[in-house]
């Protein structure tokens, strides 16, 4: 059953048995109302339906990635991905909020992700990307935004840390990342793990304190140099951290050596937890009790109304009924004098013959 046809037969059976529907003018007007519970349930049953249709306007956000890292040479290939839902007929990619490419998907239920492909990087193709799907007429809201770097704009810096790349747990350390050419911003990044990387302002050096230091800060770093956001210098070299005296927190510095297969992949690829997928079971599982509730609340209101509408009829009927029978009976009494009176006249004619 089509929402908008649910709210009009709600909207309708509310009025009718509120009592609010008018008289035809040739018929008595009717006051009786459905009882108060069952206007309570409708109104209730055409509240949820009016905000289930609200809700259905804007479909979920997309995810949004790219392959094989966001972070791409200058002159490299990179692929960023768009996933929706299944069912979407039209991806949009909007590159610095403006229109960038479209893409439709080869199979509408077996996939619900395309690619948009980028041949070559450049400082112009580096920036801010979102995506949007289409399913039906309607779309999805837009995309986490996607920072494309593109490397290699600029010299190679120099990276150090100090006191010593080897500290106890609990000690503090200091990266120094040093570009002898002029820049503005330097960004430290610790290989495999999935978070953003440290920014500074610094003309031609940037300090990046770390610490109190632990197992989880264990591994290799680099940094790099810009002028902007997304057109960085080529890497440093490696600076491997290492942290003695913490064995009770050794799996997480293993974890983030291996959690990824591109060390410099900081934005992985988004995918549903189980918990977000029981979200969305019990989303769709809600939606279909709502709509199988909506139909029972209707369907009791259609029978509600029909039987009103018969027992309307059918009190006139009665009454017609009773004055007819009440007519019959007065006409039959008027003419059984009437018969009689002939058999008397007949009777004194004979008794004077």
């Amino acid at each position: 059953m089509m929402p908008g046809f649910t709210d009009h037969i709600l909207c309708v059976s509310l009025a009718a048995g509120l009592g609010l529907h008018p008289a035809a003018p040739h018929q008595p007007s009717r006051t009786s109302a459905m009882p108060p519970a069952l206007a309570a349930l409708l109104f209730l049953g055409l509240f949820l339906s009016q905000r289930s249709s609200t809700q259905k306007q804007t479909l979920s956000k997309p995810a949004i990635w790219a392959k094989p890292s966001f972070m791409v040479p200058k002159g490299q290939p990179v692929i960023i991905w768009c996933q929706g839902a299944h069912g979407a007929v039209e991806y949009q990619l909007y590159f610095e909020g403006g229109f960038s490419a479209l893409e439709r998907p080869k199979s509408l239920r077996m996939t619900n992700k395309v690619k948009f492909p980028i041949p070559a990087m450049t400082s112009n193709t580096a920036g801010i990307y979102r995506c949007f799907y289409r399913s039906g007429e309607l779309w999805s809201e837009p995309s986490d935004p996607l920072d494309l770097v593109v490397t290699g704009m600029y010299d190679t810096p120099t990276l150090s840390v100090q006191p010593r790349p080897e500290v106890a747990s609990g000690e503090n350390v200091t990266f120094y990342c040093h570009l002898a050419a002029a820049t503005n911003t330097f960004f430290l990044l610790k290989e495999g793990t999935p978070r953003r990387p440290q920014s500074r302002y610094g003309n031609i050096r940037a300090e990046f304190p770390v610490g109190p230091v632990s197992a989880a800060h264990r591994g290799t770093y680099r940094c790099f140099g810009s002028y902007n956001n997304h057109a960085w210098s080529f890497p440093s070299e490696p600076v491997e951290l290492l942290v003695r005296g913490d064995v009770g927190d050794t799996s997480a510095a293993r974890t983030e050596h291996t959690s990824s297969p591109d060390p410099w992949d900081s934005y992985p690829l988004t995918t549903e937890t189980p918990f977000e997928k029981d979200l969305t079971l019990w989303d769709h599982t809600a939606q279909n009790l709502l709509r199988i509730g909506l139909a029972f609340l209707v369907l009791v209101a259609v029978v509600w109304l029909l039987a009103e509408d018969w027992l309307h009829r059918k009190k006139p009927q009665k009454r017609a009924n009773r004055v007819s029978s009440r007519e019959c009976r007065r006409r039959f009494r008027t003419q059984r004098p009437l018969e009689k009176q002939p058999r008397d006249v007949v009777a004194a004619a004979d008794s004077l013959s």
